[in-house]
């Protein structure tokens, strides 16, 4: 066995993980990393076994009394003196406490209402692209890729238009200090932002108490779990994760989606060619630039995963950009595919009662946006022909920070 090096902590290491991912898989599919303090679990397998389990790996990751430290602790002692602090909702909760929130957003991301929503999704990427297609170029991240999805969940929620740039700096401040590559001052400088996204959504959580609309915030506030409702550390529990899950992963996927046909001219081309194919090539893209490189367990008691032995109280990171890659599963994974048989297996969306709720929105995001952006672009290139597509910082987030792309006006028959 070669010795493993490399930190995912390093930026360089950060900008392409996926030589380091390969040899955690091949040589120590769960291996313990100094840098995150935690077990990496590389697996496809191992990951499902985690999952299956969650009487042994806990989502609860301060059950045994555990905190956050460093700038991580200082962002959260502002929140919880001029906001609202963290409380346990979806995320960091499982079974039978998990459910009883999942029920409350599950209905506004159904597949079937998603189908309804489909002109209005294809309404919002025309509307996008009339914005620059005259120019010839534009910032793909900037101009499309952050403002789709941050469109739609704006108006899902009730959000007026006019905030939709507000939703992508708040949601960027909720997520910076959890990326391990901030000091204090700039995890305060996210507190700051994230407690004025609260104070914004408790006037709109108290209008709508007294005048409810169609929207999921109206939905929530008069919500009741076990026969009470939601308080306003819940609601805005909530509310941080359907910002933070409604734009940051589509936003990374649509423009690690481009970077790939940029990549790939062939792939675009067939894609041209064959447009019943963007919906593989969508989950292709998910599997080969998972959006979330990782997410946390807790061990709960002793146990042992693929040979290694996990005390309790220890930290797992689950590695779902790793795992959709596994030869085991994903034959030649390292390779884009738009064709790939069952690429839909990845893991990028979880799985089990975690599976993101919002799976089948992002999803029809990825493929209105692309189905239209290759019906109405021709010869996309990348603006500078050495583009490096370099990507954001950030410990378990994977999305690039921009990317400046030409083109010309399709010829429409």
């Amino acid at each position: 066995m070669s010795e493993i090096e490399g930190s995912l902590l390093d930026p360089n290491v950060l900008e392409c993980p996926f030589p380091l991912f390969r040899q955690l898989r091949e040589e120590a599919p769960v291996r313990f990393m100094p840098e995150l303090k935690m077990f990496y679990v590389t697996r496809y397998k191992d990951i499902r076994t985690v999952k299956r389990n969650p009487q042994i790996f806990s989502n609860d990751i301060y059950a045994l009394g555990g905190s956050r430290t460093g700038p991580q602790a200082a962002a959260e002692a502002y929140r919880r003196e001029h906001g609202w602090g963290r409380v346990s909702t979806l995320q960091r909760t499982d079974p039978p406490v998990h459910t009883l929130y999942r029920q409350l957003v599950d209905k506004a991301f159904t597949p079937r209402r998603v189908r309804t929503m489909v002109p209005y999704i294809e309404g919002v990427v025309n509307d996008l692209i009339d914005a620059f297609i005259d120019q010839g170029e534009c910032d793909f991240v900037r101009d499309f890729a952050v403002p789709l999805p941050c469109t739609v969940i704006a108006d899902q929620l009730g959000v007026p238009r006019a905030d939709v740039l507000k939703i992508k700096i708040w949601s960027d401040a909720m997520l910076g200090p959890g990326g391990h590559h901030m000091d204090e001052a700039q995890a305060l400088e996210c507190a700051r932002l994230v407690v004025e996204a609260q104070h914004y959504f408790a006037e709109v959580i108290e209008d709508r108490r007294r005048q409810p609309r169609d929207d999921i915030i109206s939905d929530l506030v008069h919500a009741e779990v076990d026969g009470r409702r939601l308080d306003m550390y819940e609601l805005q529990d909530l509310l941080d994760q359907l910002i933070t899950g409604g734009n940051e992963t589509t936003t990374n996927a649509i423009g690690s989606g481009m970077m790939l046909l940029l990549k790939h001219p062939e792939q675009m081309q067939y894609l041209r060619e064959h447009p019943e194919g963007i919906k593989n090539f969508v989950e292709e893209v998910l599997r080969v630039e998972t959006p979330v490189l990782h997410l946390f367990r807790i061990v709960l008691e002793d146990t042992e995963l693929g040979g290694v032995k996990l005390p309790k109280g220890s930290m797992v990171a689950l590695g779902y950009a790793a795992a959709n890659r596994d030869e085991d599963v994903f034959p030649d994974g390292e390779t884009f595919d738009v064709c790939r048989h069952k690429a839909g297996a990845h893991l990028s969306f979880g799985s089990g009662p975690h599976f993101c709720p919002g799976a089948s929105l992002g999803r029809q995001e990825l493929l209105s946006g692309f189905t239209i952006l290759l019906e109405r672009l021709d010869n996309i290139r990348p603006a500078d022909p050495d583009e490096t597509y370099a990507h954001v910082p950030h410990s378990f987030l994977r999305g690039l920070k921009a990317l400046d792309i030409r083109f010309e006006k399709a010829v429409q028959p």
